[in-house]
């Protein structure tokens, strides 16, 4: 396992098994120390690109920036990076074009690209240091229409949508960044690598109520892992859902690949 996701991978279970309205709970935070990871959606005026590829990018990106070998100890990004993973896992998603965006890419962080969609994500800090690149951008109207996408590529990680919980674009993007970055917490050392190689590709579905509650890890989260290789992506509920709303299901695949498996 990644020793930078640790903190996140020990606490996967005891954070589904808490009651929903702990999850909201942030009685023992103070405002000046919370922090955030920000997740910025490429979403240019006269060409939008895709709903998916664009979740999908913010999917890759978050993971990338924890798994940069900046962000592994004594690298330049291991210390804001640990005191995010120690605490509550926040992202903000925000939308930028034109300028904007070409700003953001002067600031610490990872850029990916899927199917001619873009997203950055930058490296966490706290939330009132903000850097004035990011505040900047807006946090609202960065919805897209639903698209169509082509048939999963084989060996990619599945990300499910909740298929009964309505969420906008910059809200699916935080929630598949913690599906990304939880999946990675569980895998042994050469899925890992693997993945890394295909530059953690995943595909983002929306599936039919049936399959999601046939997927779904209910109250035994382990046995969902163990058994079906599937996580589940719980929602502290500051924005759009019901606190402890599970958002996204997770699924890596039955195969995987080995560094070399994945170059070729």
């Amino acid at each position: 396992m990644s020793s930078v996701l640790d903190p996140l991978g020990s606490r996967y279970a005891y954070w589904l098994g808490l009651p929903p309205e702990d999850t909201s709970d942030t009685s023992d935070e103070l405002p000046e120390e919370v922090r955030a990871m920000p997740v910025i959606l490429r979403i240019e005026r006269a060409e939008p690109p895709g709903r998916t590829p664009l979740l999908e990018a913010a999917a890759a990106a978050a993971l990338a920036v924890c798994l940069d070998e900046r962000a592994e100890p004594e690298g330049e990004w291991a210390e804001p990076m640990h005191a995010w993973l120690d605490n509550r896992i926040r992202k903000v998603a925000r939308r930028a074009r034109g300028a904007h965006w070409a700003a953001v890419q002067d600031l610490p962080g990872v850029t990916v690209e899927v199917d001619g969609a873009e997203a950055r994500a930058l490296v966490p800090g706290l939330v009132t240091e903000t850097p004035k690149e990011v505040s900047r951008l807006q946090i609202s109207g960065s919805e897209l229409p639903p698209d169509e996408p082509g048939p999963i590529p084989d060996g990619v990680p599945l990300l499910l949508l909740n298929p009964q919980i309505p969420m906008t674009v910059g809200k699916g993007a935080a929630q598949v960044g913690h599906a990304t970055m939880i999946l990675a917490a569980l895998l042994a050392e050469e899925q890992l690598a693997g993945w890394a190689a295909r530059g953690y590709r995943t595909a983002v579905r929306t599936p039919s109520v049936a399959r999601w509650k046939e997927l779904h890890p209910g109250d035994d989260p382990e046995g969902g892992w163990r058994r079906d290789r599937v996580i589940a992506v719980r929602d502290a509920g500051f924005t759009e859902v019901d606190p402890g709303t599970i958002t996204v299901l997770a699924q890596f695949p039955p195969t995987y690949w080995t560094p070399e498996q994945a170059a070729s």
